[in-house]
């Protein structure tokens, strides 16, 4: 409730408590009926205006069949196996008619009010006069004439469009439901329906729950055609814990052609699907690791995939050493160095993680380190191996003979890891810190790049390996190491020899 007092010339707003407008036994609401009745009848003093805020029954069911008007026939509910034809329907919409030539001009002016749905035109022909249109309305913005803004009917005025709604039935397909209308009316009622998925090129990627799974065939087909470009439906049946990172998965529906070409950041990446790890969510930490590199900057990238890293570094003139254990990921790494004309700025390996760093990183950090106090280039380490990454973290201790070189030189590792604790960011902390014998507490930044699942966050942990760790003989804290800091370790020739390699020429 609200009244306008106007006491000797001004005006001010006075708010009031709001009451049922229905009828009612109590005294409150009929004080405020008779309160009402009586300032009506003082001129110029007193205006009031009254706001419902209590919804009817009737308006309840209206809304709710305003939101069920769009769904699909409730016969479909448990379908296993797709049948396009089963989702007909017709519903009644308010449409309104016009000149024909007229009819697009008017449609621009409305698009607040147009209908928006996949696959029906908002303006068609009138089925009783051939010299006129008639334009979809959207039923839930659009109920009478006087549900039209102050601007539409300006514009209708203008025209000389008359505002008064007529009714249309539209025939609705299966091509006029959206991909989250057919599978919430097909699972069943009160269940998840697909909340996201993953695009790799052609190939939609789904995680699907326990209650998804009998109708995984008909949402892998769902998925292909609500979305255009896809022709390849596969869902995850295991975890990402093998020893190449890839995983296994179940054709759903579509081609069985895994092979794909991806866009991210601008650069292009070929590979086998089934046979490689590739995460379409980590674009954007892809672009952010990439614009802390400089030209000249020096690069060693652990467990490098198929090249998100690799390929923008290299692209930005950075000296780059890239290594997958995977040999399907090292082999395609090859290929989009080569694709995106970086195979000249690029050393590929094929190792272990623990054995890449004992070996071409130890050498290379040896030669760039001792070059550094010329050039100075800043030395970055980048592990990207979530699940296991900080495993690979004691291999940094006692890894360089010789002098420390000034701190500021000495490299940057970016190690990515996962976390269920309560406190993701000291949790990474403390974990990386014990893997390399000291505090990162107060000498670390962690980046929090995405919610994996429910309490569980992948995280970036980025620091400067402190000298005192890196090179042997510097007075370090070696509890809780789990190995010696000397280990043995291959020679460097029968890393660079056996296991490096360089894209081949054309």
């Amino acid at each position: 409730m609200r009244i306008l007092w106007r006491p000797f010339g001004f005006s001010r707003l006075l708010k009031v408590k709001s009451c049922n407008s229905t009828e009612s036994k109590l005294l409150i609401p009929l004080a405020w009926t008779t309160l009402t009745q009586k300032l009506r009848k003082v001129p110029g003093i007193f205006f009031l205006f009254q706001r419902k805020v209590f919804s009817t029954m009737a308006e309840m069911e209206a809304s709710k069949s305003k939101s069920e008007l769009f769904s699909p026939p409730s016969n479909v509910r448990g379908m296993k196996n797709l049948d396009r034809t089963a989702f007909k329907k017709t519903v009644t919409i308010p449409v309104l008619k016009v000149r024909k030539e007229i009819a697009n001009r008017l449609l621009r002016s409305l698009k607040r009010s147009a209908l928006q749905r996949p696959g029906i035109k908002r303006v068609i022909e009138d089925p009783e006069d051939e010299e006129c249109r008639l334009i979809m309305l959207d039923p839930y913005k659009i109920i009478t004439h006087d549900s039209f803004e102050k601007a539409e009917l300006s514009i209708l005025s203008q025209l000389n469009v008359s505002p008064q709604i007529s009714k249309y039935n539209l025939e609705l397909t299966y091509e006029n439901f959206k991909s989250e209308e057919i599978l919430g009316a097909v699972l069943p009622e009160g269940q998840d329906v697909i909340s996201g998925f993953s695009r790799v090129g052609h190939i939609v990627h789904l995680n699907l729950r326990d209650h998804q799974l009998p109708f995984k065939h008909l949402i892998g087909q769902v998925m292909i055609d609500k979305n255009p470009g896809i022709t390849s439906a596969v869902n995850k049946i295991n975890n990402i814990d093998n020893t190449y990172r890839n995983f296994e998965m179940e054709l759903l529906s579509g081609e069985e052609n895994m092979m794909t070409k991806v866009r991210e950041n601008n650069y292009t990446y070929e590979f086998d699907f089934s046979k490689v790890y590739w995460n379409p969510r980590l674009s954007t930490e892809h672009g952010r690791i990439t614009d802390l590199l400089k030209s000249e900057d020096v690069l060693f990238d652990v467990f490098a995939g198929v090249g998100p890293f690799t390929i923008p570094a290299a692209k930005k003139n950075c000296t780059v050493f890239a290594n997958d254990l995977n040999p399907e990921s090292h082999k395609w790494l090859l290929h989009n160095c080569k694709l995106n004309k970086v195979d000249q700025k690029v050393k590929v390996f094929n190792l272990d993680g623990k054995d890449f760093l004992q070996g071409p990183v130890r050498k290379e950090l040896q030669q760039q380190l001792e070059l550094a106090e010329e050039r100075k280039p800043s030395i970055h380490i980048i592990m990207n191996l979530p699940a296991k990454a900080i495993e690979f973290l004691s291999t940094f201790r006692s890894l360089l003979d010789g002098q420390p070189c000034s701190s500021e030189l000495l490299p940057r590792v970016h190690c990515y890891s996962f976390s269920k604790d309560a406190n993701p960011v000291q949790d990474v902390q403390q974990r990386a810190g014990a893997a390399l014998g000291i505090s990162l507490e107060t000498c670390s930044s962690v980046h929090s790049v995405r919610n994996v699942a429910p309490n569980k966050v992948m995280l970036c942990i980025t620091f400067q390996i402190p000298a005192s760790v890196l090179y042997k003989n510097q007075t370090i804290n070696l509890e809780n190491d789990e190995e010696p800091s000397v280990k043995r370790q291959r020679k460097d020739n029968d890393f660079l020899e056996e296991k490096t390699e360089t894209a081949p020429d054309t």
